[in-house]
């Protein structure tokens, strides 16, 4: 059962708790821009039931209904998308912070934990796992890119071999063009990050399938074999 939004020192959030204590591992699930914390409580039914999974809410309201939510404003324009460089970076160090904060509470460690989200979602958990990698074992991009704002930060090279990510993107995405997901494949390379990387018939979404293949490299990171499909 989903709880309720709970108060957190750096974002409030929801918890789909894990049956086992501790858990098996911890995935963080981040929403994209004018989605929130709940657009994943469904998906958290999928997950692994030794799995403690952690939905918090974007920093940043788009609306007074309660309902939108963003890391950083972005703007897309014919030139692609443009970010508040500031908003995305303060997002990112505050998620670091939030992911320690949660490792110390639930009692899990940072080789047992995954974040991963959908388009800005995606986005931002790429963003603190290639700029602090020894604080996560993994992360997912559905949907997402690599920021190239990042790529100052990007420093601890030994560090990052010890990553495993999962890239995800939509064919015929409309909104993030799949020419970022060759860009992401690209600097992964580069950086030796070892990683996966599938594409899907489908627009700027998540679709079964996709989740389905996320669940499967999930539980291979958490050596586990059951699956809720």
């Amino acid at each position: 059962m989903i709880s309720q939004l709970l108060p957190g020192a750096q974002f409030a959030y929801r918890v789909r708790p894990a049956s086992v204590s501790p858990p098996k591992g911890c995935l963080l699930l981040l929403h994209g821009v004018g989605g929130n914390e709940r657009n994943f409580s469904e998906i958290s039914n999928w997950i692994d039931p030794a799995i403690l999974v952690i939905m918090p809410q974007g920093p940043i309201a788009l609306n007074n209904r309660g309902d939108q939510y963003a890391w950083f404003h972005v703007s897309f324009t014919k030139d692609g998308p443009q970010i508040n460089e500031q908003e995305a970076d303060e997002s990112r160090l505050r998620l670091l912070v939030f992911i320690k904060e949660i490792q110390a509470l639930y009692q899990v460690t940072s080789g047992n934990t995954v974040v991963a989200g959908f388009s800005q979602g995606g986005i931002m958990s790429a963003s603190v796992a290639l700029t602090f990698p020894n604080t996560v074992k993994g992360f997912g991009v559905l949907s997402g890119r690599i920021l190239p704002e990042i790529k100052p930060h990007i420093n601890n090279l030994e560090g990052l071999k010890q990553l495993q990510a999962y890239l995800a993107h939509g064919k015929f995405d409309s909104k993030l063009p799949i020419s970022f997901l060759f860009q992401a494949d690209e600097l992964l390379n580069d950086l030796n990050v070892p990683h996966v990387s599938k594409i899907y018939l489908m627009d700027h979404e998540m679709s079964e399938n996709e989740l389905k293949d996320f669940v499967q490299w999930l539980n291979e990171q958490f050596e586990l074999t059951t699956s809720n499909f």
